[in-house]
């Protein structure tokens, strides 16, 4: 290791990941790649990241940048900066600059580049300094910085997808390739984006009347960030539960399912639930005890297709309406449609939420074979 200061700083081997069934495949209108360096210090110790970017835009939305972010040993996120308050947009070669701090706290620098809707980014000679005791920027050596070795098989040599914890992150709507540059001949690294989708807008379809087409927006967007953040889940992440009152990633996705079945029928149809879409729909619903025994086992894959096609039915149903009923009071009810429709969104925002926070808290499996370990220990 190598002593900057009172800085110890240890290159982490990046693996050669292969692609394969184990590999994350998410859709999504971002990626990103990364590197990481484990690092300990007992003072605070300045760092920079630096490196050229070049981007090709396909309409106004794309963007690149690098990132870093801080992980501490207590488990939670020291420094992040990803640039996007000020992105890279220009089509001449620059360089950009991130300045951080670590502490007593930190763990490792994840770090990297990544880009954001539909165009064409180029990544080259990425550094990573980290201020010595005599204020002096010293390079740390990486990987691949100058992407020389090139892309094969989806992989970028010594770097992988994604934010730089678990397992490597690939997304459906981007390539990687390297290019020649045409001055020197030298490497850089091509991420391209199509057929991306902006989520960052809220528009009407013309399929819809105007104040329902906004509504529809809204909801896709909600259950793309929920789609977006489970899939690619294993059996064992989705069926994590953080303790023995909590529920699990798969159930919360289902509850999400039944909620919004509910709502269908108690706007479109003016009823509860019949007997049959009691025993469908009821437990995902009420979740608790039965939910915990029931929602286990399946993959992700299981809960995302009933989630989606309950969406549709909602899509369709909305296609035979105006804005003239979200107006329409619910008979013996306070709400009208509209308030109806946006406690539905609400609902799923509140638990989107929940499903951000028990995806952090999943621990990976070696530390997950710790805690069965301890359990047994302790019975």
């Amino acid at each position: 290791m190598a002593k900057i200061a009172k800085l110890f700083v240890l290159i982490v081997l990046m693996y050669q990941y292969q692609v394969s069934a184990q590999t994350k495949k998410v859709s999504r209108d971002w990626t990103s790649f990364t590197q990481t360096i484990e690092v300990t210090t007992d003072t605070k110790t300045k760092f920079k990241l630096e490196g050229l970017i070049k981007v090709e835009r396909t309409d106004t939305t794309g963007v690149a940048a690098l990132w870093a972010r801080v992980d501490n040993v207590n488990g939670e996120s020291g420094f992040f900066d990803n640039m996007l308050d000020r992105p890279a947009t220009s089509n001449e070669w620059k360089t950009y600059t991130i300045e951080g701090e670590i502490d007593k706290n930190a763990e490792t620098i994840n770090f990297g580049g990544l880009c954001l809707n539909n165009g064409k980014y180029y990544f080259d000679d990425i550094r990573l300094l980290i201020e010595n005791k005599e204020g002096v920027y010293e390079p740390i050596s990486l990987t691949n910085a100058s992407f020389e070795d090139p892309v094969k098989d989806e992989l970028i040599p010594g770097w992988a997808y994604g934010i730089g914890k678990g397992n490597q992150v690939m997304i459906k709507e981007f390539t990687a390739q390297t290019v020649k540059n045409k001055k020197d001949g030298s490497k850089s690294l091509l991420i391209e984006g199509n057929n991306i989708v902006n989520s960052f807008v809220i528009k009407t379809d013309e399929e819809f009347s105007p104040q329902i087409g906004v509504m529809i927006s809204m909801l896709n967007n909600l259950s793309k960030r929920v789609e977006s953040r489970v899939e690619g889940l294993d059996i064992r992440e989705t069926d994590h539960l953080m303790d023995e009152k909590a529920n699990r990633i798969g159930a919360l996705v289902m509850h999400l399912a039944a909620a919004e079945a509910y709502y269908q029928v108690f706007t479109f149809e003016n009823r509860g639930f019949n007997d049959e879409e009691k025993e469908k729909w009821m437990t995902a619903l009420e979740l608790g005890d039965k939910a915990r025994e029931l929602y286990q086992g399946k993959p992700i894959e299981y809960y995302l297709n009933i989630y989606k096609e309950v969406r549709k039915k909602t899509i369709e149903e909305f296609k035979k309406r105006d804005d003239n009923w979200l107006n329409d009071m619910r008979p013996g009810s306070v709400m009208n449609n509209h308030y109806a429709w946006f406690h539905v969104m609400e609902h799923q925002s509140s638990h989107l939420g929940q499903i951000l926070m028990m995806a952090k808290r999943i621990p990976e499996e070696k530390e997950q074979k710790k805690i069965e370990v301890k359990k047994n220990v302790d019975q």
